[in-house]
């Protein structure tokens, strides 16, 4: 009978796929390293394996013990695999900007999870580097796994998946790409190809909002560069020791939308369901095709399963609030086309200004039409309100009719946006839209910008 003692003897050896349509650009042969094949359905599985036995072996880990790391989900997932084989409890640190999936999955494998703010630095209490430390400090039998600095990750890609894309190649490999975050995969895989054959370039995939790509060619650890970006599983804000930037051949880097649009392009064109940081990786290698010949293999890591961001880049609202959909806006019902049904929010003349107060903070608005009943008669801002207030603390008393302004102007449903953008002033920040059976839209400038491509 063929079969493994647990699902740990699972992981590595996945298979090597041709690409084909999403690659149609680059004139060489591309294979993808398909990790989701990984019982955890991604590459950390490996590291964590391996992690998990150096500690034991040393002594760091012990028999009963916590297992405590901050994570962006997937190293998680590979931990929690081995603790439940082993016996460990595991405690998960992830950013909220993580998806909700993975945080449900973590959770549904037995994992506590802490959510940190993404939006802070290292240093910062609440990040989540700091917040898995202190826990380490604070639970008894613990182990603090620290992926970034533990060379045991590293270690994992350069016993297994490096062995394994030679092999899987035949020693015909000549450039490895792969999205860059603890730098365990690119370190590992690029030591071991790099031994095998020096020839063999070795790129990683940044992104916009990271320090990678700047260090790697300057040296220069630029603070200015750190800001909050959406993409996950790559790029980074310290420098973690597993990233060898001396196996590195150069980086790329690759923004926030187009590493959603080739994360779903993978999906439609290759039926393989992979995640965020594959999207990246594919988006990068289009961006470096001059580095490829006719006769180069080129192999790109797929990190994770693609089921990781069903409710982001597989979902459209997600895509489409954060302009990531090329969507062709040219008239002002294409602005107001996903929310046309949502009911107008107005104000009477005789209306308190608290009442109008009131609405801007439950509806989230900024703007509001005032009415009487002749129709669209004047408006309000919050930026108007605001210096009312300032003037007179007694305002919020009175009827709207004393500090409205004029009224917002009105466009047609096929009025070109051009148009309406000029409509925008210092004095106006809102148009409505004549829906033509008496019923009003409004646009603002946040949905203008919104509509920007």
């Amino acid at each position: 009978m063929d079969f493994s003692n647990t699902i740990l003897e699972t992981i590595g050896n996945t298979p090597l796929v041709k690409l084909n349509k999403v690659v149609a650009e680059i004139d060489a042969l591309v294979l993808a390293k398909v990790e989701t094949f990984n019982p955890g359905n991604s590459v950390k599985d490996r590291m964590a394996v391996k992690m998990v036995e150096d500690a034991e072996a040393d002594g760091r880990l012990k028999p009963g013990g916590t297992i405590i790391e901050g994570t962006s989900g997937n190293t998680g997932m590979g931990l929690a695999l081995v603790a439940i084989i082993k016996g460990y409890k595991l405690i998960c640190v992830i950013s909220d900007k993580q998806s909700k999936e993975k945080m449900d999955i973590l959770r549904a494998v037995g994992a506590k999870v802490v959510v940190c703010p993404t939006d802070v630095e290292p240093t910062d209490p609440r990040s989540y580097y700091s917040v898995s430390k202190r826990l380490a400090e604070e639970t008894p039998n613990s182990w603090y796994v620290n992926q970034y600095d533990n060379l045991s990750n590293s270690l994992a890609h350069y016993e297994q998946t490096g062995p394994e894309i030679w092999k899987q190649t035949d020693g015909k490999i000549t450039h490895f790409v792969v999205g860059v975050g603890t730098g365990g995969t690119i370190s590992g895989v690029g030591k071991y190809l790099k031994e095998k054959n020096p020839n063999i370039k070795i790129w990683g995939i940044d992104t916009y909002g990271s320090v990678f790509k700047k260090y790697h060619e300057t040296g220069i650890f630029d603070e200015n560069e750190i800001y909050s970006y959406i993409t996950e599983g790559i790029g980074e804000d310290i420098l973690p020791k597993n990233v060898d930037f001396s196996l590195i051949d150069g980086f790329t880097k690759v923004t926030d939308k187009d590493a959603a649009v080739y994360t779903r392009k993978i999906a439609m064109e290759e039926a393989i369901f992979v995640g965020n940081s594959a999207g990246a990786c594919i988006k990068g290698l289009l961006q470096l095709k001059e580095h490829f010949k006719p006769d180069d293999v080129v192999v790109v890591l797929f990190h994770d399963s693609g089921s990781r961001y069903v409710g982001k880049m597989f979902n459209d609202d997600w895509m489409r609030e954060r302009g990531f959909l090329d969507e062709n806006v040219t008239k002002a019902e294409d602005v107001i086309k996903d929310h046309i049904d949502k009911e107008l929010i107005v104000v009477r003349t005789e209306e308190l200004v608290s009442h109008a107060i009131e609405r801007m903070r439950k509806y989230k608005i900024s703007q509001i039409p005032v009415v009487d009943i002749t129709g669209f008669v004047g408006s309000v801002d919050e930026t108007d309100l605001f210096r009312s207030y300032v003037a007179d603390k007694n305002v919020a008393e009175k009827p709207i009719k004393e500090v409205m302004g004029k009224p917002f102007p009105i466009v047609k449903l096929g009025t070109p946006i051009e148009e309406v953008s000029k409509l925008f002033t210092k004095e106006n920040d809102a148009v409505l839209v004549d829906l033509k059976n008496g019923n009003y839209h409004i646009i603002t400038k946040y949905d203008i910008i919104g509509s920007i491509k």
